[in-house]
């Protein structure tokens, strides 16, 4: 008996999902070598940006990842020597975490396999076509006031 219901491949978010999940487990993939997940890239590449010494709470704001997801990755980039923790001069109650030179110079290493990734995938698209793509993306996530950044 034949009901009336949407199939499957008519929603948008089918299509969203499936692009989306190959083009994450391809780049997953690509940072394997480098011993860094995706989430570890994510805080790494954050934290590139914004300066020398952070606090975890910043890092946190800035990934929107809760504080204990933060802690938790730190421990790791910690054990992996990729960031270095202090305690903060002002207040002893706080820590300061920087990246070593080493996570230095391997996160542009891993951006350009980041870039690398998104010609693979979206080379098929026009420069006008990508940049109306991002552009509706963005529109939709502002809508929905999406900000936590996807680390898986």
């Amino acid at each position: 008996m034949k009901r009336d219901a949407s199939g499957l491949k008519s929603h948008i978010g089918f299509w969203m999902r499936l692009v989306s999940n190959n083009v994450s487990h391809s780049f997953a993939r690509k940072l394997e070598s480098s011993g860094v997940t995706v989430a570890e890239w994510v805080v790494l590449r954050e934290m590139y940006g914004a300066g020398e010494n952070i606090s975890p709470s910043t890092v946190a704001e800035l990934t929107s990842l809760t504080r204990g997801a933060i802690s938790k990755l730190m421990e790791r980039l910690l054990q992996k020597k990729l960031v270095t923790r202090t305690e903060a001069r002002v207040d002893r109650r706080f820590q300061e975490i920087k990246l070593t030179p080493a996570a230095a110079a391997l996160v542009p290493k891993l951006a350009a396999l980041a870039d690398e990734n998104d010609e693979q995938f979206f080379s098929v698209l026009t420069a006008s076509e990508r940049k109306t793509l991002i552009e509706t993306l963005q529109k939709i996530a502002d809508r929905h006031g999406l900000k936590k950044l996807p680390t898986e």
